[in-house]
Order: structure tokens, then C-alpha cells, then sequence
């Protein structure tokens, strides 16, 4: 189901609390990727609202399988012939009161492929600083892990946060990952002391390609965003980037250096302990 030589892309956004010009947005830089020649685009979280509260989040809330956002994503790969990581959109969670921070993939039919709802929520206090975040009050945390068959090899789905736990991506390993589709929004302190070090560590760690696509800048709600989308390939090596602006990052996946470097460096056959 894969090509040799896939060209992957990242979107980076400053997305804010209207709606229709964050979609604009994304639907105008996911066909800048598609006439790059792009086979997959991962757009960053939550791509089409940053509200200026967290709750504001919640009269979004979709029901699976129905909505506006979710018809935008797959009407979107459809019309540019391209899969799409959806970045994060809010469904439902009936039974919490809660929603989702779901991450839809979409073929380049529009047909959904895969869901993969964000494990690890970000409840933390920034060190030397006075932001606190509590995604868990308005966000119910997923638990299943995602790989699936994509046009660029065995994909698996992680969402900003979920960079910190190594443990993950080993279990991702156990389905075959080979590229790894990152969308996030690091805040600008987080993001400067960590982003850079975690992408790459998990490239190299797990011999995987990683395509990261990332917020930045200045938000309404007062948050600052680090941006630097990334594409690393599987020996560490940054292929793409694009530090602080709005736009698309994109380039080819070699498949075959994948797979020699695999063969020639073996360290995912040597592993002795496995994550329980």
C-alpha cells in the first residue's frame, strides 16, 4: 500500500476562536501540500478552534461519525486527493459530559481510516511561569493505540502531550510503525526547552520517520505557541522545518534508507525489557 518514496507534509497555524477563518486557513494550506505532490498532510492540534477559555471548547463537541468538522476533514482529502491527518477535533464523550480530543485520518477519498483519541492530558504547571493547564477538565483521555496501513507505510498517530511517554510508541512498534504523525501546540516554553529533543529522540529511538505539525505564535486566548513544525527522519536528521511562521513544511519519505537502516543497525532487535 505504500510508495518508494512518499512526499509527507506538516501545517503550521495560529489558529484562533473563529471557526470558518481557521478552516479557510487549513483548507488553504492543505492544498498548498497537495500541489506539492503531497500523499499525506498532518495538520496540528486543535486546527480549527483555540477558544480564549478551555470550555469554550465544549459547544463544539461532535458526535462521531457527524459533523461539520468531520465533514471538512473528508470533504477536504477528497477534493486534493490526499490522506489527512486531522489534527484534533472535539467528540463527544456522552457518558462524561466531557469530549474527545480526537484525531481523525482520512484517505484520499474521504473515507475515514482511523480515530485516535489523545491518551495523555496536558494538567501540568510550567516551571517559572504563572500558566497552568487542566485539559482534563473539559477532556475525556483516550485509550487505545493507533497504526495503520497509510501511502507511507505503516502509520501510527500521537498528539503533543503523548511526546513524554516513550512507552507509546514501543507499543506502536509491536503494530510495525514506520512513520509516526504528530500534530501538537507546545507552548512557547515547553516548546523551546523540549520539542526538538522529544521529536527526534522518538525518530531515532524507534528508527521511525516523523512528520509533526505544529501551532505557533500568538493566540487571542493569551497562549503562546512554539511552532517548528518538524520532519525527522529515522537516523535523527531534521529533513524539513519551519520555525516560527504560517505555511506547509513537505518532503519525500525515503523508504529504502528506512529499511537499510533497519537492517544495519538492528537496536530494535536488541531490546532485552519490554513496556508492560
Amino acid at each position: 500500500m505504500s510508495n518508494a518514496n512518499p512526499i509527507v507534509a506538516a501545517v503550521q497555524m495560529t489558529t484562533g476562536p473563529e471557526v470558518d477563518a481557521n478552516l479557510r486557513e487549513a483548507q488553504r494550506l492543505v492544498r498548498e501540500a497537495a500541489d506539492a505532490g503531497a500523499a499525506l498532510v498532518v495538520l496540528p492540534e486543535n486546527f480549527a478552534f483555540m477558544g480564549r477559555q478551555m470550555q469554550n471548547l465544549l459547544p463544539l463537541g461532535e458526535r462521531d461519525g457527524d459533523g461539520r468538522l468531520q465533514s471538512f476533514l473528508s470533504e477536504t482529502a477528497a477534493r486534493y486527493g490526499t490522506w489527512i491527518v486531522g489534527g484534533t477535533i472535539p467528540l463527544v464523550a456522552e457518558a462524561t459530559g466531557r469530549v474527545r480530543a480526537a484525531c481523525l485520518v482520512f484517505d484520499e477519498r474521504g473515507e475515514r481510516v482511523a480515530r485516535y483519541d489523545k491518551i495523555h492530558l496536558f494538567d501540568v504547571e510550567i516551571p517559572g511561569t504563572d500558566e497552568r493547564y487542566t485539559e482534563s477538565s473539559i477532556i475525556e483521555p483516550g485509550e487505545d493505540v493507533i497504526v495503520l496501513d497509510s501511502p507511507c507505510g505503516r502509520l501510527g498517530v500521537a498528539i503533543c502531550y503523548d511526546l513524554r511517554f516513550p512507552e507509546l510508541f514501543r507499543h506502536m512498534l509491536a503494530a510495525g510503525v514506520e512513520v509516526l504523525a504528530i500534530p501538537a501546540a507546545f507552548t512557547a516554553v515547553t516548546g523551546e526547552a523540549h520539542w526538538e529533543t522529544l521529536i527526534r529522540a522518538r525518530a531515532i529511538e524507534n528508527l521511525v520517520y516523523v512528520v509533526a505539525a505544529a501551532q505557533w505564535g500568538h493566540h487571542p486566548n493569551g497562549r503562546e505557541t512554539h511552532g517548528h513544525s518538524m520532519i525527522v527522519d529515522p537516523w535523527g536528521a531534521v529533513l524539513a522545518r519551519m520555525p516560527q511562521s504560517t505555511g506547509v513544511i513537505h518532503c519525500p519519505l525515503d523508504r529504502d534508507l528506512q529499511a537499510s537502516v533497519r537492517r544495519n543497525f538492528p537496536a530494535l532487535e536488541h531490546r532485552r525489557l519490554q513496556c508492560r
